[in-house]
């Protein structure tokens, strides 16, 4: 693995901790972008790099997406993130989920972790034996916390409805048209909120099946993975993994807006350049997809300081993010400058570094 300070994804970064267990196989990088606002929170990736570079590339990545993130949501915390190295079969065991937790707590709380891509709320129940500074935990109905899909795509729902009135000016979704990239608890949850609005669906996932059964579910239709960024639509909403939006990918839209809950949507920062030479607008990923990161962060500032959190609190900062994403657009319109790059000002702005 190469030298982590010679990435061109590296951004200051408070810490790269490089984990290997050798009982259990354990090999994980966690990466601390900033505490400014308070202890590093953000999930924990299980993944298969075909490369370890592959590995310190999401993990310095998402970890400043998740300062971005977090201050941006008005959150009293800073940016983390971890990966977990899977090997090609995707061994999972109790020992390294054991040694992942250990890792964590010897951080000493400057790092807070909870579920991301093929993590589950079990895993994160068997890390919690090993450290108390873990979020989306299980918890009682009503209370925050727990599952952050669902709230993620509350999130993202709420932030489509808001590019379709600035962009197309409308104020309701009925007949709108939403291609949607992954249907997981993610984008299957976006789906069908849409639905409910009267939205018209076109949607994809690697997982063929799953994407015919929502479709089935919401009166949308179904098309092949590949086909999906080159759908004529209104609306392009990415909620499957990130960097999608490069040269090739960016050339294939055929849609007036991009919105959705991948991370790191961008495969580089010049590619917002490319967006909106083309008259697409975005919407900042870090921004629209925020509403888990509140739940859980809510749950777990709500439980280290011994008081209920009720699941009120969560909806009602989650109904925030479109007044958030028009203030970055109305800047926009004011300046001529881009979303991503005014989102990312805003965020810098936040966390101290300008």
């Amino acid at each position: 693995m190469t030298a982590f300070w010679t990435e061109p994804d590296y951004d200051d970064h408070e810490i790269v901790h490089f984990v290997r267990d050798r009982d259990s196989g354990l090999t994980a990088i966690i990466a601390i972008h900033s505490t400014h606002l308070g202890p590093a929170a953000g999930g924990t990736r299980f993944w298969h790099y075909a490369e370890p570079k592959a590995a310190m590339r999401d993990a310095l990545r998402l970890s400043r997406g998740m300062s971005y993130k977090n201050a941006m949501a008005g959150l009293p915390i800073g940016g983390g993130k971890a990966v977990i190295l899977a090997d090609e079969d995707g061994t999972k065991t109790e020992a390294m989920l054991a040694a992942f937790g250990k890792a964590v707590d010897g951080l000493g709380g400057r790092y807070v972790t909870a579920e991301d891509v093929g993590i589950s709320p079990a895993d994160m129940e068997l890390v919690a034996q090993y450290t108390q500074h873990v979020s989306g935990l299980p918890v009682e109905e009503g209370d925050a916390g727990g599952d952050p899909g669902p709230f993620t795509a509350m999130g993202i729902f709420h932030g489509i409805k808001a590019a379709v009135a600035h962009k197309l000016g409308r104020d309701e979704l009925d007949g709108v048209h939403v291609a949607l990239q992954g249907t997981g608890s993610v984008g299957g949850g976006v789906a069908r909120l849409l639905a409910k609005e009267g939205a018209r669906l076109t949607v994809a996932d690697i997982d063929t099946g799953r994407a015919k059964s929502l479709a089935k579910e919401v009166g949308g239709e179904a098309v092949a993975a590949d086909a999906i960024m080159s759908t004529q639509c209104d609306v392009f909403s990415p909620n499957a993994l990130g960097a999608i939006l490069d040269e090739e990918g960016i050339a294939r839209l055929d849609c007036s807006i991009v919105a959705g809950g991948a991370n790191n949507q961008l495969a580089r920062p010049e590619h917002g350049k490319l967006l909106a030479d083309r008259g697409i607008l975005y919407a900042p990923d870090y921004v629209i997809n925020a509403g888990g990161i509140i739940s859980v962060c809510l749950e777990y500032l709500c439980r280290t300081q011994g008081q209920p959190c009720d699941i009120n609190e969560v909806r009602k900062r989650i109904a925030q993010i479109p007044d958030r994403l028009q203030s970055i657009w109305t800047k926009c319109d004011e300046t001529g400058e881009r979303p991503d790059v005014v989102a990312d000002e805003m965020a810098q702005e936040l966390i101290g570094r300008k």
